[in-house]
């Protein structure tokens, strides 16, 4: 999936690809390089933006979530797996969303 935060001036910022997994009905995404990510910054100041996904273009609004973090964490592990190096990267407090 590809996402896109609105800048400052109204217009999407660039767009990146994220890692993402579902919970319920529910997507979530984290950053792999932590709260200081360009984009994450992006979608904190604006939390409006665009998602791009299997011939899906979508406004989306972004939420911070203050529940079930450990369910999103046992959805990356079980996910992604098979990147034993990137998964703790995501899974850690330091590149959780704030809660």
């Amino acid at each position: 999936m590809r996402i896109a935060a609105l800048g400052p001036n109204g217009t999407l910022r660039k767009p990146v690809i994220v890692w993402i997994v579902r919970v319920g009905d529910d997507v979530y995404v984290r950053s792999v390089n932590g709260p200081n990510a360009a984009w994450f910054r992006g979608v904190q100041a604006r939390h409006q933006g665009r998602l791009w996904t299997a011939g899906v273009d979508k406004d989306v609004d972004y939420i911070d979530v203050n529940c079930t973090q450990h369910q999103i964490d046992a959805a990356y592990q079980a996910k992604y797996a098979r990147y034993p190096d990137i998964v703790p990267h995501i899974v850690t407090p330091r590149h959780a969303p704030p809660r």
